[in-house]
């Protein structure tokens, strides 16, 4: 049983995430706090295993609760509530960086509360379990880690662990085991030309892709293509923010503009993002076709046509996230000829959408995610004009 607690200062969005939560029998919520002061208490007493947190609250808002949860919880996940407006979504990523596991958009109308239940629990209940997953909690409830502990049994960054493939709207439990540690080592030596590096990521995503991208050189000689999970108003605040504190351009991608080397194009929320060639350049085609994975913007459509415009010349990579976005695109990948890597179970915030390619053996290198960036200079510095090298057991 997974227990959590519920901070917002609203009656109403209290009852109501009590009320969407408790559809789920895995999961019960064991208190309540109506502002951040109270919580810290009640974190303390009730020892919960996820605590869903509310951005604007009196007394201790939801930015101040969340440092002093990560001072002493380092390892609880905090899942936080969001509008969908621009500054919600300034204060989401600022909450993201501070150190919180993911965030959920309120309901725009809470007026009609099915409908308000419904939104929440489509998108919550499945984040609960991916995030408790990664810490053993799905099926059987574990006391919290003391302040500051380390996670027990962590295992070595340079180890695969057994993968954890989540599943939307349902509960997530560990897959089996996944293939053995050798999935770190490639299947292929890939020395051969980068023209397009695209990259796939949703819960953890936002740290982890500024992490990596704060390592790429203004001059880096292929463009970065994206698609990371977020809704309408984010995905532009969010581009607006890497390319504050990256070397190389960072925007949001419109519909027909030119794919150009040095830049970074993050897919907008509610937009799947494609590439095709209209005479010597490559566009970007921006559609609004069925979600994927329950997603859109979605990661395999971008695969599909990363692979069909630039074949074996394209470096994937796949960061955090939760489900199996980026599978199907990655099978295609592969077919093509290019290189796919995931970032390791370790250093992931939830290892489904790195776990899913790793455990069906699409990766070419499973890697943490401080050893990404570099290998992706490395590849796009190193491999201009030379061929491919396959390599056999």
């Amino acid at each position: 049983m997974i227990s959590v607690l519920v901070v917002d200062d609203s009656v109403v969005i209290r009852r109501l995430i009590t009320d969407a939560l408790g559809e789920d029998p895995e999961i019960r919520v064991v208190g309540t706090a109506p502002n951040g002061r109270i919580a810290m208490t009640k974190i303390e007493q009730l020892r919960p295993d996820l605590v869903t947190l509310d951005i604007e609250m009196p007394v201790m808002n939801g930015l101040e609760t969340l440092r002093a949860i990560r001072g002493l919880y380092p390892r609880l996940p905090v899942i936080m509530f969001s509008t969908l407006t621009a500054a919600g979504a300034t204060a989401t990523l600022d909450a993201l960086a501070a150190g919180a596991s993911d965030y959920v958009t309120k309901p725009a109308n809470v007026g009609s509360i099915a409908e308000s239940i419904r939104s929440v629990r489509e998108q919550i209940i499945p984040r609960i379990h991916a995030l408790c997953a990664r810490r053993g909690l799905t099926t059987l409830r574990r006391p919290l880690a003391p302040p500051h502990a380390p996670p027990a049994g962590s295992p070595s960054l340079k180890t695969v662990p057994p993968a954890a493939v989540t599943r939307p709207a349902a509960p997530v439990s560990p897959s089996p085991a996944a293939p053995p540690a050798t999935l770190t080592r490639p299947k292929t030596v890939h020395t051969g030309r980068i023209d397009v590096i695209t990259i796939g990521c949703s819960t953890g995503g936002p740290d982890a892709l500024a992490r990596v991208v704060k390592a790429f050189p203004v001059n880096l000689a292929a463009p970065v293509l994206v698609v990371q999970h977020m809704p309408p108003v984010f995905t532009k605040m969010f581009a607006d923010r890497l390319d504050r504190t990256a070397a190389v351009t960072v925007v949001e991608a419109t519909n027909d503009m030119p794919v150009k080397p040095g830049t970074i194009y993050i897919a907008p929320g509610d937009f799947h993002m494609e590439i095709q060639r209209r005479g010597t350049e490559v566009i970007i085609r921006l559609n609004t076709g069925p979600p994927e994975n329950f997603c859109r913007p979605a990661v395999d459509p971008l695969f599909r046509s990363v692979a069909r415009t630039y074949g074996g010349a394209t470096l994937a990579v796949v960061l955090t996230g939760m489900g199996q976005d980026g599978k199907r695109g990655a099978e295609t990948l592969r077919a093509a000829g290019a290189e796919v890597i995931v970032q390791d179970e370790a250093t992931s915030v939830v290892w489904g959408m790195p776990g899913a390619i790793a455990g069906a053996g699409l990766a070419n290198a499973v890697l943490p995610l401080d050893e990404i960036a570099q290998h992706v200079l490395t590849r796009v510095t190193g491999g201009r004009g030379v061929r491919s090298m396959e390599v056999t057991r």
